[in-house]
């Protein structure tokens, strides 16, 4: 098997790569399934940008994707939520009306700021940083419970270079404390070595603490937001699963999790 669980199309406001594009893509790499994951972003404070999303189209197109490809890859349909703590009775709404194979929970802006464009960070050290986004993303996971894995975990490292003397295991531990009762998992998101970064998202240190809290449930995705990133950096870290001690990769329908031997990917 090979499978890609996080990426994204023109249906993303941040993206601009026809989404048959990135199938022929896969399908060239022998990609047997791959999960469009298109960003949906209340809210979102940069006023360049809006992460709405035409969920009628997107539906539309991912149905016409399927059918042409029929036997060819399993295409199925996602979403990537960036979630805020005064948002998230709103995701809820949202979802009440919509079904999706796969969610994906994600923090792209803590307190009210985006991470992208360094204001949140100005004045803040980054000890004091990662501790508010952590704290938010606890929240959230807390108080919310419509997704299936948490995304890129340890964001806030692509844009800001941790303290050395400052240890957030606790604050990631209570999160995994909190998400593995309920059955939620986490991805693999190898874009961080894109944005110069020497590990996935999250870093192997989370992985192998995720790991002995007893998680079990991951997937894998590129993030990818254009079609030569499909599948990028994933044999090395399907490798790193498997010392890590990990038994599966898990795809999703109607959002309910089907677990695979690693030994597949391998």
């Amino acid at each position: 098997m090979k499978i890609d669980y996080h990426m994204h199309s023109d249906f993303s406001a941040d993206c601009k790569t026809p989404m048959e594009e990135t199938i022929k893509a896969a399908i060239d790499k022998g990609f047997t399934e791959i999960c469009f994951t298109e960003h949906i972003d209340y809210d979102y404070p940069d006023p360049t940008i809006t992460f709405d999303l035409d969920v009628e189209r997107y539906t539309q197109e991912i149905k016409a994707m399927q059918g042409k490809y029929a036997g060819v890859i399993q295409i199925k349909k996602g979403v990537e939520i960036g979630v805020q703590p005064y948002l998230l009775q709103r995701y809820e709404d949202f979802l009440d009306t919509e079904s999706f194979d796969f969610i994906i929970c994600s923090e792209h802006t803590t307190a009210k700021m985006d991470l992208h464009s360094g204001e949140f960070f100005k004045h803040r050290t980054a000890k004091e940083a990662y501790h508010t986004y952590y704290e938010e993303l606890l929240y959230c996971v807390e108080h919310f419970d419509r997704y299936n894995i948490l995304g890129h975990l340890d964001l806030v490292k692509r844009y800001q270079t941790p303290d050395p003397d400052a240890d957030f295991t606790e604050m990631i531990q209570q999160i995994f404390k909190t998400i593995i009762p309920k059955g939620k998992g986490i991805e693999v998101n190898t874009s961080g070595y894109d944005y110069g970064l020497d590990h996935a998202m999250p870093s192997d240190d989370i992985l192998r603490l995720y790991k002995q809290c007893g998680g079990e449930i991951i997937t894998i995705g590129s993030d990818a937001h254009y079609s030569n990133q499909v599948g990028r950096y994933f044999k090395e870290k399907i490798a790193l699963l498997k010392e890590v001690g990990f038994k599966y990769l898990c795809t999703f329908n109607d959002q309910k999790p089907t677990f695979h031997s690693l030994e597949e990917f391998l």
